[in-house]
């Protein structure tokens, strides 16, 4: 009994013939003197080129095109906005076959991934920053405490639109939104470093250069005490107009401690910033009926963070520069 391989001309003659008859494979495999499986892998084999069978398909390659142009040039419409446009341009298919066919031709819908905007300017001086930052080492950065505000909500839940996108495709221009500095809402002060963080602010009214002084004083100094001790350290922060204020730098002056030069608009550049996204993440179920207890669950949640979570976002300090070389200045995801 020899295996399909083995079996010669005339036992493939012989198997062909009584299959066409109707025998069994049994009776075949007895008059071709091999084993049944024999047969039976044989006779596959030989069927492995007929017509497939099933339903015609609806769509066109045409058709397919038009739709795979449809979703190219408007990725942030939803299913149906796209099934619209591609049954107006006179294709006859259900939603149903808009989504699988999209999904078919690689595209998955997800959150965009945000960037700042800058302008030719301010790439250029994210790109020189980056350039003149390149050669620090995890110690360096370890020295630095990373400090920013970010708005909080009573609700989570709403992420702006999606958008429909092919794998590799996250730092597409077309497949990204932008986003805004300094939206109108009341904002939390918070600082990390690669020890852990330091105590949260709530900032009750616009922040001038008194009023972030006044954060300085009473959350920053404490910050620096917990997490460095006696041992020096490096402030950072953006360039926000209370930031920069001539009293503001005189306040770090007449209190020693230096301030790391940042460009602007590049909240890609910090970590504190992935730090925001986890605790909001964490938030995105709670629901908070109103601002004191949204504040009581920002404290609880912020307290969860640990060291090892902010020397993890300290260390890929390195990686966030090269990735800002490479792309000339121009901003990354975050």
């Amino acid at each position: 009994m020899g295996k399909t391989s083995d079996l010669t001309a005339v036992q493939k003659t012989i198997i062909d013939t009584l299959h066409k008859e109707g025998k069994t494979q049994k009776v075949i495999a007895k008059e071709a003197g091999c084993s049944q499986s024999s047969v039976s892998k044989h006779i596959n084999r030989q069927a492995k080129g007929r017509k497939k069978c099933g339903r015609k398909k609806c769509t066109s390659s045409r058709d397919n095109r038009t739709l795979q142009r449809i979703v190219t040039t408007n990725p942030f419409k939803n299913v149906g906005e796209i099934h619209k446009e591609w049954t107006a341009a006179g294709v006859s298919a259900s939603r149903t076959t808009t989504r699988r066919l999209m999904k078919d031709m690689g595209f998955r819908c997800r959150i965009p991934c945000v960037k700042p905007l800058l302008n030719k300017k301010q790439r250029k001086k994210h790109l020189a920053w980056a350039k003149d930052k390149k050669d620090w080492t995890d110690a360096e950065w370890s020295k630095v405490m990373f400090s920013d505000e970010s708005k909080f909500c009573i609700s989570f839940g709403n992420q702006g639109p999606r958008v429909w996108r092919k794998s590799g495709e996250a730092q597409n221009p077309r497949c990204m939104r932008s986003s805004v500095k300094f939206p109108p809402s009341v904002m939390v002060w918070g600082a990390m470093s690669s020890a852990g963080v330091g105590p949260l602010c709530f900032l009750r009214s616009r922040v001038n250069a008194a009023v972030y002084q006044e954060v300085l004083e009473h959350f920053m100094l404490p910050a620096a005490d917990q997490l460095y001790g006696d041992a020096d350290f490096t402030f950072q922060q953006d360039l926000a107009p209370a930031h920069s204020a001539k009293t503001t730098s005189t306040w770090f002056k007449d209190h020693g401690i230096p301030v790391l030069d940042w460009p602007a608009n590049s909240p890609d550049l910090n970590p504190i910033e992935n730090l925001w996204g986890i605790v909001k993440r964490r938030m995105q179920y709670a629901r908070p009926n109103n601002a004191e207890e949204l504040k009581t669950t920002i404290r609880a949640t912020w307290a969860l963070i640990t060291p090892e979570q902010c020397h993890r976002l300290i260390e890929s300090m390195p990686r966030r520069i090269t990735a800002v070389i490479e792309a000339k200045g121009a901003p990354t995801k975050y």
